[in-house]
């Protein structure tokens, strides 16, 4: 089966816009490397009553890292680059991949690098480098 990375990016007291274009920007960088594909993630049926566009639908990612030992790596350096280029607002990001979940919002970028390191370690296929 071939590995997936789910993305949910929001951002606080954002509209659906400008989720809508962040992540448009981050899956443009994502589609640069190593990866199988990257797509908007379908979003389910809209409850009755509810509002036709949820900003959490919009900024969910499917991250198809294919067969490639370091597509995960390499997903995750382009994610930290691209966090530490949100210079006005910091974006919080939901990543999910095996069941395993990795949360980040408010850390500093120490504390963005080692979780990002550990969610990479537990995901590395044997043998792979670091």
């Amino acid at each position: 089966m071939e590995n997936q990375l789910t993305i949910l990016l929001s951002e606080e007291e954002a509209d659906a816009e400008r989720v809508a274009e962040l992540t448009g920007y981050l899956r443009e960088e994502l589609l640069d490397v190593e990866v199988d594909d990257v797509s908007a993630l379908p979003a389910g049926e809209v409850p009755p009553g509810a509002r036709a566009v949820d900003v959490t639908q919009v900024g969910a990612l499917l991250v198809a890292l294919g067969s490639s030992a370091t597509a995960l790596n390499q997903v995750v350096t382009v994610i930290r680059s691209w966090l530490g280029r949100a210079h006005d607002t910091r974006p919080s990001l939901h990543l999910e991949m095996d069941g395993d979940v990795l949360e980040v919002s408010e850390a500093t970028d120490e504390q963005v690098e080692d979780a990002f390191k550990a969610f990479v370690q537990r995901h590395a296929p044997a043998g792979a480098p670091p």
